[in-house]
């Protein structure tokens, strides 16, 4: 198969991670989280106590972090992060750091430097229409929000968090608006993107639905 990005975007509950995880698997190629170096930032900001308007100890902090994916489990040098930075306490104040303009210049440039080495499906908020405006294949995935609030539910259950559905819907339309009107990077679909609601679907079926689209795209490489 030739070497390819794919991006997906989208909002926080939509899919995205478990789908772009899963479609690299399919495709046997790199899968990368990039909202796991924001979270692993934050996580490293919240851990030193570092402030929020402390910019250059923020900067040096993402320059030197060097995260690695191992079986679904992330990796920061030798220490598994994976359940810390999905934790309420980094979910809570990701947007605050990834907003950014330094730190996203920082994580985009590392993402780059992945996607020039080998073929890469990369998901986030802004891949399609910052990081990789000429990505191979773009797709942005949308959901309704409580439907997305139950998932993220869900998620925090899985780490033995329990939170209120009300809750998690409020903090998803913060989330959402902090990152559509930021002005570095926004949430936004890339013209060229193809929207997907995944509302009511399953993970299995928003993978094969991406899948097949790419596979009638490059029949000849995948067959």
């Amino acid at each position: 198969m030739k070497k390819m990005i794919i991006a997906i975007d989208g909002p926080s509950g939509t899919g995205k991670s478990t789908t772009a995880k899963m479609l690299a698997e399919k495709l046997n190629l790199l899968y990368i989280d990039s909202g796991a170096y924001y979270r692993t930032i934050t996580y490293l900001v919240i851990k030193n106590n570092i402030k929020p308007n402390d910019i250059k100890k923020i900067d040096e902090i993402a320059r030197k972090c060097d995260i690695t994916f191992k079986n679904d489990e992330i990796f920061l040098g030798e220490e598994n992060i994976t359940s810390q930075i999905r934790g309420l306490d980094v979910t809570n104040k990701v947007s605050s750091v990834s907003k950014l303009k330094s730190i996203r210049a920082i994580v985009n440039e590392k993402l780059r430097k992945y996607a020039s080495e080998q073929g890469v499906v990369i998901d986030g908020r802004d891949i399609g229409t910052a990081v990789f405006p000429n990505a191979d294949f773009k797709f942005y995935l949308t959901c309704d929000i409580r439907t997305r609030a139950h998932r993220r539910k869900q998620d925090f259950l899985d780490l033995g968090q329990k939170i209120s559905l009300d809750k998690i819907i409020l903090e998803l339309q913060k989330r959402d608006e902090i990152d559509m009107k930021r002005q570095d990077g926004p949430l936004k679909k890339a013209e060229d993107a193809e929207e997907v609601d995944t509302t009511h679907m399953i993970i299995e079926e928003q993978v094969d639905y991406l899948y097949k689209k790419i596979l009638s795209a490059n029949s000849n490489e995948l067959e």
